[in-house]
Parts: structure tokens; sequence; C-alpha cells
């Protein structure tokens, strides 16, 4: 199965086969935290090789050697992450850049002892719809 997907703005966009993917997970590390801005990341691996570049070219950040996160260098959408000595042959897609994002369910949490401690109570907050008025 071929998915799509690309940043808000629609500068950069992807395509990837998912009928082998790896895993899909969220990931609660530090490192995704400080890169997204986000409490925990989503990420749908997917082989090297059924993932392509179908439009625009991302901007490249090298946080850590050989750690490269892919973002729209116009809206800055995080939009991949590629590893090789930890995840050879590996791309790792912000699962939430998918066109379809809801298509696949992630199987598991990882980086789990990182994890934002609150997170473990937010099914007992109050939830809305929208924003309450």
């Amino acid at each position: 199965m071929t998915v799509s997907g690309g940043c808000r703005c629609g500068a950069v966009r992807y395509a990837a086969n998912v009928a082998e993917a790896e895993h899909h997970a969220i990931c609660h590390c530090a490192d995704c935290r400080a890169s997204s801005g986000a409490p925990m990341m989503a990420w749908l691996a997917v082989p090297e090789d059924s993932f392509r570049l179908v439009a625009g070219t991302p901007t490249m950040f090298e946080g850590s050697p050989g750690a490269q996160r892919y973002f729209c260098g116009t809206c800055g959408t995080g939009l991949y992450y590629v590893n090789e000595a930890m995840l050879p042959g590996i791309v790792d897609i912000q699962s939430s850049t998918l066109d379809e994002p809801e298509a696949f369910a992630p199987g598991a949490q990882i980086q789990h002892a990182e994890r934002l401690r609150w997170v473990d109570g937010l099914t007992v907050l109050p939830a809305f719809d929208r924003y309450p008025g």
C-alpha cells in the first residue's frame, strides 16, 4: 500500500510503500520533544527504498552525528528522520504528516523512560471537541 504526505504548506511531498513498515510507534525521547516542540512524536518506519520525495527539497538538521531530521524550510513542518547507524535502511516518517494519519494506529510506545510524567494522566483531564468558549 502506498501512502503520501507532506508539510503544512505543501512545498515538500513524499510517498512510501507501507506494506513492509517496520513499526509505528510513539516516541517519548527528549530529542524528539526538543525537535518537535511536542510532548511526544509518532513515527512510521518504512524501508528506505520504499520512500521517495515527490515534490520539493526538505531542509536537513543533523542534531548529533548521523541523526538527520528533515523538515520543510518554508513552513517548518518536521517530516522524517534518518539515522543509518541506529536504524539502518529505515526512513522514520512523522506519521502525523501523512495525508491520512488515522490509517495506521501506533503499536507501541518507545523511550517510555523519558516520557513527561504528566502524560500518564491525560485520560483523566477534561476533553473538549473544540476550544472551549
